[in-house]
């Protein structure tokens, strides 16, 4: 269940934004495990508040791709990605991400590198300060690829990425880099790449990046190791059998 409010906040006063912040962390963690059903007169008495806001947060969760609601069952979380879903999604940001960071690259005016650098020495910040660093290596994630995709002036695509939920989803799993300090470092090396205007290897720093994060998420799976790597092309095409 989700951790109680902080004892200043009441039935009257918890807003909307504090149920939603303790239940999506709540999920991330695992405190709430995937796929368990959700029982809204538990939740609100463990968080203090009425069952008015914990309905609104599930629809806003719901629209998070976090749970999902049945007939006749009510909400539940929603499973975590297999091993072939997680691949799918990867395919489709190496297909997406190395080609945002290339035309952050090559846009002088539009150039994000401030943005970035001012993203990741707060994450830095929040690195030396420890705390509940999951939460805050998702926010970072987050924010950093989408100033890039913001900054490849394609709002279609921008919209798209956001639609998959992928920060939301892959850090559900138990990731290797459970401090931050390789991430960090990848972001570093793109974030370098943009600052310097050169394309190219921007491009190349993104989909390093990007592979690299699969593998580290895939350790969660058996068989992870005989995965064969991403490829620039993307997903392979489903042969046509005559």
């Amino acid at each position: 269940m989700p951790p109680r409010l902080p004892s200043d906040s009441s039935k009257s006063k918890a807003g909307v934004g504090d149920v939603y912040a303790s239940m999506r962390a709540s999920i991330l963690r695992g405190e709430i495990e995937p796929g368990a059903r959700i029982n809204i007169d538990a939740v609100s008495r463990s968080l203090g508040v009425s069952q008015t806001p914990v309905r609104e947060v599930l629809q806003r969760l719901e629209g998070d791709n976090l749970v999902i609601y049945s007939p006749g069952r009510g909400y539940s979380t929603t499973p975590l990605l297999d091993l072939a879903e997680l691949r799918a999604l990867f395919e489709f940001r190496l297909l997406v991400e190395p080609w945002a960071a290339r035309s952050a690259a090559v846009d002088r005016l539009a150039n994000p590198a401030a943005a970035l650098e001012k993203e990741l020495s707060a994450f830095r910040a929040t690195m030396e300060a420890g705390g509940e660093l999951r939460q805050d290596l998702v926010a970072h994630d987050t924010r950093f690829h989408d100033t890039i995709l913001a900054a490849a002036g394609n709002p279609v695509v921008r919209h798209a990425f956001a639609q998959t939920h992928c920060h939301l989803h892959t850090f559900r799993l138990y990731p290797a880099d459970i401090d931050g300090a390789i991430t960090a470092a990848e972001h570093s090396a793109v974030r370098d790449a943009i600052s310097a205007c050169l394309p190219d290897r921007a491009e190349q720093a993104m989909a390093e990046h990007i592979r690299n994060s699969f593998h580290r998420f895939a350790q969660a799976f058996e068989g992870a190791d005989e995965l064969p790597p991403l490829e620039d092309s993307g997903p392979p095409r489903r042969r046509i059998v005559e």
